[in-house]
């Protein structure tokens, strides 16, 4: 079985040359994961897809089971995570259909589940989280990108929000004031989960809009969508090339 997984849309899974060997359907101790996760092979690698917001696209951020979602892919004996995210730009770098690899975040989240050890505890358990994205898989993305001559900024500090709803102009302010430099809502607590199963996970996010009172658009599911269709070809590159590196 394959040690890496790739947590995004269902576009992730349809990379030129890849196939489709098996879905598993599976339980976990946190309820089902969002979909079935699907199996590929792609030169000669396994790799796993989960979409994390189902499939077709209906789970909203903070409805999805983050738990067993990372619980399947442990199980699966995953031991690295890319998980691909569409965020919004806040600094002036981040413009739309920019590849963005942070290495640090700002948790605004309230009321997700976001440990496995809560209760029948033999004692209370702490995870270091000083570098949330690991050091080493970002910095193969980073190489990857260099690879394919790709133009991806290489750190940044992203702000998960709890959404559905995207920001107000005075959020993204304050947003900014704090230090960070993207805003999106799904890298927690995916993040601190895999930590605590101790899976090197890193993010791959994708500016897919400016954040609120960043350009004079109003900002739309139809801007959102073209700025995804687009930037999706590199994200499709990157994890080819990323993958390809593995062999």
């Amino acid at each position: 079985m394959s040690n890496i997984a790739i947590i995004g849309g269902s576009g992730l899974s349809k990379l030129p040359g890849l196939e489709i060997i098996n879905k598993i359907d599976m339980d976990t101790p946190w309820g089902k994961p969002s979909a079935p996760i699907t199996v590929t092979k792609f030169h000669g690698i396994e790799v796993l897809f989960l979409p994390r917001h189902g499939n077709p696209h209906t789970i909203p951020p903070h409805k999805v089971n983050y738990r067993a979602n990372l619980w399947a892919l442990h199980e699966n004996n995953i031991s690295e995570i890319i998980a691909v995210n569409a965020v919004g730009g806040i600094t002036e770098t981040m413009t739309p259909c920019r590849i963005v690899i942070p290495d640090q975040l700002i948790d605004y989240t309230h009321s997700r589940p976001d440990s496995f050890h809560e209760e029948n505890l033999s004692e209370v358990k702490h995870i270091d989280f000083t570098q949330p994205y690991s050091d080493s898989l970002r910095q193969q993305l980073i190489d990857a990108a260099a690879i394919s001559e790709l133009d991806i900024v290489s750190t940044g500090t992203y702000a998960v929000t709890q959404g559905p709803r995207l920001e107000t102009t005075a959020e993204v302010i304050r947003l900014e004031k704090d230090g960070n430099d993207i805003v999106g809502m799904t890298s927690m607590p995916e993040a601190s989960l895999a930590r605590e199963l101790e899976i090197d996970y890193a993010c791959c996010g994708l500016v897919v809009n400016w954040a609120a009172g960043k350009s004079d658009e109003i900002i739309t599911m139809e801007i959102i969508e073209n700025n995804l269709r687009e930037g999706m070809g590199q994200i499709q590159t990157l994890i080819s090339t990323f993958i390809k590196n593995k062999e």
